[in-house]
């Protein structure tokens, strides 16, 4: 099952796979098994594929970019705004990821640097276009992604360079104002529409006005809706005492009904009209068959309903979806 993209051309499945473990995230991953959970992937029908030039450095750019390569029907995703320059030093990688620290990111929304970024990209993938471009976490520098990188995107968008574009992000204030001030196509929301975390209803809500698709990341909050048990995180940190409670709760709900915790907490924003894909990160085929196989069992609506007279859902978020074409 595909949705639309706006008016791009493009259909997105509803498993999307996301890149940043290929490219080493918290631990290394060898050529073999990431080529091997892209495979997985594709084999179960996924056709979004999500990159970065953060994710290792370039590495799951240049990992998704080989194991693509020779195939068609695919949508491919990546982002701009974080250049990769040398830098004269040698080690690790400070900011997640198992790769040597040969380079760097230096953050940069001005044109010149998105123009940069997306032909960087392109060779490091192998391609001559992309289908969806993301401006990445432009938390700090929103005026000048507003006033810069979109309209850079957008020019490469009518050069035919990328057919849609949009904006990435683990809050969902600023895509708002670019969905509300600009002609994007597409939103990646990071953990803001989970079944911990609804707080990006306005956002999703002023998406299906214009038009626009979200594709949803973070859906388990970093580990505390895959794993509700103290250690867990939330939004990479430890997770507090009360919302490891309210996970327990909405556990509990789910299994009443034969349904676990990540099998709703993949099911749960696809309900939304605005959510085209859902996106999730996995660095074996085992990771990719088990998403694959929870994201093919049906919810039942008794779930979302108990969890709404339990108040465990935002008002608004626990109708189930009429899809927008």
């Amino acid at each position: 099952m595909t949705t639309a993209v706006g008016g791009t051309g493009l259909e997105v499945s509803r498993y999307g796979f996301g890149g940043a473990p290929i490219g080493n995230l918290f631990e290394e991953v060898t050529e073999e098994q990431a080529r091997a959970a892209v495979d997985a992937a594709w084999d179960s029908g996924v056709r979004l594929f999500d990159t970065a030039p953060h994710y290792g450095l370039g590495l799951s750019e240049r990992r998704l970019g080989a194991a693509l390569k020779g195939r068609s029907g695919y949508v491919l995703s990546t982002k701009v705004g974080r250049l990769l320059v040398p830098r004269p030093r040698t080690g690790r990688d400070d900011e997640g990821f198992d790769v040597s620290a040969e380079l760097t990111r230096e953050w940069d929304f001005s044109g010149d640097g998105v123009r940069r970024s997306l032909e960087e990209s392109l060779a490091r993938l192998g391609i001559p276009s992309v289908d969806i471009a993301l401006i990445h976490d432009p938390d700090d520098h929103l005026e000048q992604a507003l006033a810069e990188a979109y309209p850079a995107l957008a020019e490469l968008r009518e050069q035919g360079v990328v057919r849609a574009i949009g904006v990435g992000m683990n809050q969902w204030q600023a895509p708002l104002r670019f969905v509300q001030e600009t002609a994007v196509d597409v939103v990646m929301l990071a953990g803001r529409y989970t079944l911990l975390d609804q707080s990006g209803l306005p956002l999703l809500e002023e998406c299906v006005r214009r038009g626009v698709r979200v594709l949803a990341a973070g859906v388990f909050n970093s580990g505390i809706l895959a794993t509700p048990t103290p250690g867990s995180t939330y939004d990479y940190l430890p997770a507090p005492a009360p919302l490891l409670e309210k996970a327990a709760r909405i556990a509990e709900v789910c299994e009443r009904h034969g349904v676990t915790l990540p099998q709703a907490a993949m099911a749960f924003p696809l309900r939304h009209p605005a959510v085209a894909s859902v996106v999730l990160g996995a660095r074996s085929a085992e990771e990719v068959a088990t998403n694959a196989a929870l994201l093919s069992r049906p919810v039942p609506d008794a779930v979302w309903a108990d969890l709404a007279s339990e108040g465990l859902l935002a008002e608004g978020s626990e109708e189930p979806a009429v899809r927008a074409e």
